[in-house]
């Protein structure tokens, strides 16, 4: 198995790519990954089919294992990853 390459015995993909990623997306939302990581692997993901409401259901999903204070710093992180204005129109 390659490990790196999200490639299972044969070289055959363990995971869906867009299944992939959201599963990655989580990993970086419990380290507490930078923008820059959450954006590109965000990227990724809707380019392989994710949607925004499974982007955010990620953190949702995570959200008891990873702790309520992880999700709250991360979720500015991840809306900005994913397009939204955080600085409004004031």
């Amino acid at each position: 198995m390659v490990l790196a390459s999200g490639s299972g015995p044969g070289g055959d993909p363990c995971l869906i790519p867009k299944v992939d990623l959201l599963v990655r997306l989580g990993a970086l939302v419990a380290v507490g990954a930078a923008t820059a990581s959450l954006r590109r692997t965000v990227e990724l993901a809707l380019e392989a089919g994710a949607t925004e409401a499974e982007i955010v259901g990620v953190l949702v999903a995570v959200a008891p294992t990873v702790g309520l204070a992880r999700v709250v710093a991360i979720a500015p992180k991840l809306a900005t990853a994913i397009g939204y204005d955080l600085a409004g129109d004031e």
